[in-house]
């Protein structure tokens, strides 16, 4: 089996990965927190976790999937108080949202999505446990993680302890015993949801939510814990702490973070109002194009969107997308062949098989992938100049067209015409009747259907092998 290196934050360097199961692989991703409509910044890492467990399950392995939302927040509480709605209505109504908007892009649901709502008695639990075994401390209604407890405090983002006490300048509650301590629970306040609690009604701390959700689907050590990179600190610092404080084992095994998507070089943020809903660009461009572009750039990278970035992006698509529907009409024109140029391109084509998998594995490198896939384009499109068609060489391009452009990265798009077979029928007897024309000379007929079939949509190629038509 294909060894895969993945990229640890907690390490800052690239590991083999070692599941914690044989032949599975389990993630947490931290989700959404559902008070606006999901936008493009959502999608990158749902888009990124959707292809690394399709390459895990093409090497062999069961995929695990938990994506909590975050369904008790500030920011749900104000909206609430904005329309005068219940919080959880407000959520239930934007997790819809998110779900249609992911559904559109084409990524495969999560196995599970936990709701904070619906885990109070394993977060209060938790919180209990901490504060049994001296990790956190009541104060007027709330708890607070006693960070100092936990020596290794700061591993995950690199940051000291006293750097942080000294670096804040914000108000800090007087009722912590350290400005670096945080909220496990919070006392009620009025207007807001609440539960009961051994601590008085309130409600949890973000972090905590986190690692009581994850620990109950994916237990100790599990292998993934994703999200952005700007939840290094303090998210996920935090929530290492209070798990591996409470159970003693590592939360999970590798730490994969992806980059930020930027908007006119600034953090697209729903708080701040520079956002791009998904629906909003499903409705102005093929979901593909948009997978394309979301898996253009390398995960840990910043990838920027500004206008006219899908139109520059969309060049290579397209070109991926015509590859793949040429291969698919010439195939019906295959022949057995046998010829060394047959033998000599299927053996660059394994080559290139080979080197989409090590893409993938070395890192999940989706951009070193699309550049492999380009050279198969490039592979196919030599062999059929030199007029090969040997049905063999043309089945494993489009094979490797089609599983990794298609089944993995999801960014081929099956032609409208190409469905329809009466249409296609039709477009192929037209070309006939052209070829016919230019036989006879009648340039002036023959040039007309092309230039009216360009009107519809519809390009018509003369190669080698003899006029096609694309969409």
């Amino acid at each position: 089996m294909t060894k895969i290196q993945v990229y640890n934050t907690m390490t800052q360097k690239k590991e083999e990965f070692v599941p914690r199961e044989p032949g599975k692989m389990s993630v947490y991703v931290c989700g959404v927190t559902p008070y606006s409509d999901t936008h493009l910044g959502h999608a990158r890492p749902s888009v990124i976790w959707d292809v690394i467990k399709r390459f895990f399950r093409l090497m062999g392995y069961e995929t695990f999937h938990v994506q909590n939302f975050t369904d008790v927040d500030d920011k749900i509480i104000q909206r609430s108080l904005d329309e005068g709605v219940p919080a959880l209505e407000i959520s239930k109504r934007y997790i819809a949202e998110y779900l249609a908007s992911m559904d559109a892009l084409g990524v495969e649901r999560a196995d599970i999505y936990p709701k904070v709502s619906e885990h109070m008695d394993e977060i209060i639990e938790l919180v209990d446990k901490l504060v049994e075994t001296d990790h956190a401390y009541r104060a007027n209604g709330d708890v607070f993680f006693r960070v100092a407890s936990f020596p290794e405090y700061g591993k995950l983002s690199k940051q000291k302890l006293e750097e942080l006490r000294q670096g804040t300048r914000f108000e800090v509650d007087p009722a912590k015993r350290d400005a670096v301590d945080f909220a496990l629970w919070k006392s009620a306040k009025p207007g807001e949801p609440a539960w009961e609690s051994p601590w008085g009604e309130g409600r949890p701390g973000w972090h905590i939510e986190c690692s009581a959700m994850s620990l109950k689907y994916l237990g100790e050590a599990f292998d993934f814990h994703g999200g952005g990179n700007d939840l290094i600190f303090p998210h996920h610092e935090n929530e290492i702490a209070q798990s591996e404080a409470a159970t003693g084992s590592p939360l999970a095994r590798y730490w994969v973070h992806n980059g930020m998507l930027n908007l006119k070089d600034a953090k697209m943020s729903k708080s701040i109002g520079n956002v791009i809903s998904v629906k909003e660009m499903i409705r102005r461009y093929p979901k593909e194009l948009l997978r394309f572009y979301l898996l253009s750039t390398h995960y840990r990278s910043a990838l920027e969107f500004y206008d006219g970035k899908l139109e520059e992006v969309a060049k290579g698509w397209v070109r991926l997308n015509d590859a793949y529907r040429a291969l698919q009409a010439d195939l019906k024109q295959a022949t057995p062949g046998d010829s060394s140029l047959d033998q000599e391109t299927l053996k660059a084509l394994d080559k290139l098989e080979t080197d989409l998998i090590s893409a993938l594995a070395d890192d999940f490198n989706t951009a070193m992938a699309f550049g492999v896939l380009f050279e198969v384009v490039r592979e196919i499109n030599g062999y059929k100049h030199q007029q090969g068609q040997s049905q063999a060489v043309l089945e494993k391009a489009f094979d490797l067209l089609g599983r990794f452009g298609g089944d993995i990265f999801g960014v081929l798009q099956e032609g409208k015409v190409q469905d329809d077979s009466l249409a296609e029928s039709l477009l192929d007897l037209l070309l006939g009747l052209r070829q016919e024309l230019r036989k006879q000379k009648n340039f002036a007929l023959s040039d007309q259907i092309r230039d009216q079939l360009a009107d519809l949509g519809v390009t018509i190629e003369d190669t080698p092998q003899g006029p096609r038509w694309k969409v």
